[in-house]
């Protein structure tokens, strides 16, 4: 008997903590993912609750900021803290997330791609962020709030808001935007309120104007052009711009009084009869314009004929000298309106019998040459024009620094070989370092790769590698281009390649967990899916390989070279011969025509590498085993051979059931036949799904230790 009085006292202990055992059951993948978060914010004390350590619990526990339904994390409010770093990389996982607020901190550098796929209200303002927007928040069709304000992003804003129908407010203002405001703003069908102020956009605001806008602000910006009258019954600010002065001109005959994507939307209620007016007069001037052009068109057609014959009498009664004189002078008012050239088109393509007709007398042969002539002429001046003036204003890029060769030379010690970092297929890259400080990898291009015709366009080169934008993706400085050198100026990454990391580690060198393996794999599938899938058109690589997939202090992987393969006209030939044989898909090999899918090839080729340290073609070994692909593939699906594969550096502490899912992968992406390798949306969701069902979180201490699990006890549950 008295061994059961502690009995009701234990009874009541456990009826005190039973409810925090119910509630704290986070979902374990959203429970990793904030831990993740925590790390990666350097584990800051103004968290407070907040842990690293596997089997802490958010939700059970009351994480500051953290709001939860169930065992679902829905909302993340962390603004004004002074919290610095970077909100971490496992942010999908919080999918039943609503609202993630972490404005006004010091989180500088790019914003995550991976964010929650499902939130209504983004608020990043504040937070130093640089870049742009990531192209993930194209794909949160329950948006309804997104404020990117005082942050230092720049370059132009992506086309990206086309299934953000949701989106009412959208503030981007006091950062560095360039260039047109893109077509699919006009798709916002919700948006109310739109605060654009103080960047660099250019052009006008007419896809803004049939949107049910109540506040808009576009001032001190660079916009040209009319504000469009729908605007101008709302609470608009506009100053600081370009603006034209007097009455907006008619629209062109058969084109909407608005820009903007939403053509075919009737005017709404508001200014409705001033809309309507304008639209009509539109379509007026469109049907009295080409009257009045079929009108004019006639009259030509007529008064060639009648001069056809006139000149045709005058001809019989002139000497060789007057003849000479007049073929130097005929159609000289034509020549100078080239325009109504190319108007006449259609009418002498219809008329083409009659003039046929006409032609045939031998004294019409006579005016041939001199119209020939001048259009040849025409044709050298508007050729010689394009690559000179017009083709280089138009190209240049803006949102990239141009250097001079003396500055360049100075920050490499005259591209000393001391600070050779690199070779490939294009060039060498040194390391350069300014006067301020900054360091930055100069890619110095091969005068073989960059042959003359292809010199002329280096600007569009670098315009269009600018132009891309990808916290995976190894982002372009600035470039050169003076006495005949080109170089590009890349960010630079100090802890080198991944073929470095890989195999050339000493044994100083702190090898490659399994997690960050996973996690250099997804961000490099994330840059494939960016130039692949968003880019347009898409960019093929052409040269995906362990040596350019450049890691960072944090070892988030930048893919580097994208865009450039442009400026090897051989690829094929010579990527093999600067380190690229192993890579190469089999239909590269056969006609060295290079594809998406076989950029998924050379992605599933370093996976293997990732997976087992092994180089993709290493002579050393036995001929069985030179070659990567031809000796793990058929290993890839039997779990006894994949565990002999594994590289050795892991020491067995991986995973098993998520070695055996990267494995999966691999697979699918070196398939023979391109047309069975999976894109690389695809291969992004599979390595997301591992990354979740790894909880890979759980099995580490502090950043990325591995803890002392056996292999047979680091497996999943």
């Amino acid at each position: 008997m008295e061994q059961l009085t502690p009995t009701p006292l234990l009874f009541f202990i456990f009826l005190l903590i039973a409810p925090t055992l119910i509630n704290a059951d986070t979902d374990p993948a959203q429970a990793d993912a904030l831990r993740v978060m925590y790390q990666s914010l350097n584990s800051p004390g103004q968290l407070t609750k907040w842990s690293s350590n596997a089997g802490t619990d958010p939700c059970g526990e009351n994480w500051k900021g953290i709001t939860c339904s169930g065992s679902k994390v829905t909302e993340i409010n962390l603004p004004s803290l002074g919290l610095s770093g970077n909100i971490g990389y496992q942010l999908t996982s919080l999918t039943s997330l609503t609202t993630l607020d972490i404005s006004n901190n010091n989180l500088g550098n790019q914003i995550p791609y991976n964010l929650p796929p499902n939130l209504q209200r983004l608020n990043i303002a504040g937070c130093g962020f640089s870049g742009t927007l990531p192209y993930s928040i194209s794909q949160m069709t329950s948006l309804k709030y997104l404020n990117a304000a005082r942050n230092q992003m720049i370059g132009d804003l992506s086309d990206m808001f086309g299934k953000l129908s949701s989106l009412s407010t959208l503030d981007l203002s006091f950062n560095q935007f360039t260039g047109e405001l893109p077509e699919s703003l006009s798709l916002l069908s919700s948006a109310t309120d739109m605060y654009l102020q103080n960047n660099q956009f250019s052009g006008t605001i007419n896809v803004l104007a049939d949107l049910p806008l109540k506040n808009l602000n576009v001032a001190n910006n660079r916009f040209t052009g009319w504000v469009p009258s729908r605007l101008k019954n709302i609470n608009l600010q506009k100053d600081g711009n370009n603006w034209s002065s007097g009455s907006a001109p008619p629209p062109p005959p058969g084109t909407p009084a608005s820009g903007g994507g939403n053509r075919n939307r009737q005017p709404s209620g508001n200014g409705s009869p001033s809309s309507d007016n304008s639209n009509d007069g539109g379509k007026k001037s469109g049907v009295s314009g080409g009257a009045i052009a079929g009108i004019v068109i006639s009259v030509l057609v007529v008064g060639a004929i009648i001069a056809f014959f006139l000149l045709k009498k005058k001809r019989s009664r002139k000497t060789p000298a007057d003849i000479e004189k007049t073929e130097n002078q005929p159609f000289a008012p034509l020549a100078s309106q080239p325009q109504g050239v190319q108007e006449m088109k259609s009418v002498q393509a219809s008329s083409m019998p009659d003039t046929k007709a006409f032609e045939i007398p031998p004294s019409a042969i006579n005016l041939k040459p001199p119209p020939m002539e001048r259009h040849k002429s025409f044709d050298d001046n508007d050729f010689s024009a394009k690559p000179v003036a017009p083709k280089k204003v138009t190209v240049a890029p803006t949102n990239a620094i141009s250097y001079s060769i003396a500055d360049l030379q100075i920050a490499t010690d005259s591209f000393s070989a001391d600070n050779l970092i690199g070779e490939g297929s294009t060039g060498r890259v040194f390391r350069a370092q300014f006067e301020d400080g900054k360091v930055v990898a100069v890619k110095k291009i091969n005068s073989s790769a960059l042959p003359g015709h292809l010199s002329e366009d280096f600007i569009d080169i670098v315009s269009d590698v600018a132009r891309l934008r990808h916290p995976n993706v190894t982002e372009l400085v600035g470039y050169c281009s003076e006495h005949g050198q080109h170089l590009l100026v890349f960010e630079f990454l100090k802890n080198g390649s991944l073929y470095d990391f890989l195999h050339l580690s000493d044994e100083y060198s702190k090898p490659l967990t399994w997690n960050s393996r996973v996690k250099i794999a997804l961000g490099a599938a994330r840059a494939l899916e960016y130039l692949h899938e968003v880019c347009s058109p898409s960019v093929v690589h052409k040269n995906i390989k362990s040596a350019n997939i450049l890691l960072d202090s944090e070892l988030n992987p930048h893919l580097s070279d994208c865009g450039l393969a442009s400026l090897v006209p051989d690829a094929d030939q010579e990527l093999d011969n600067n380190g690229g044989s192993g890579y190469s898909a089999p239909e590269v090999s056969m006609s060295g025509q290079y594809t998406i899918k076989s950029d998924v090839y050379g992605f599933g080729v370093t996976m293997l590498e990732l997976l087992t340290g092994r180089q993709p073609f290493d002579s050393s070994r036995i001929r069985s085993e030179q070659s990567l692909v031809r000796w793990a593939t058929p290993q890839l699906h039997d779990i006894d051979s994949l565990a002999k594969m594994v590289d050795p550096a892991l020491k067995g502490l991986y995973p098993v059931k998520s070695l055996s899912r990267f494995a999966d992968v691999i697979a699918l992406c070196v398939q023979p036949e391109p047309e069975f390798r999976p894109p690389m949306s695809e291969v992004v969701q599979a390595l997301v799904r591992l990354v979740q069902r790894a909880n890979m979180s759980k099995r580490t201490v502090g950043n990325d230790q591995v803890s002392s699990l056996r292999p047979e006890e680091y497996e999943e549950p």
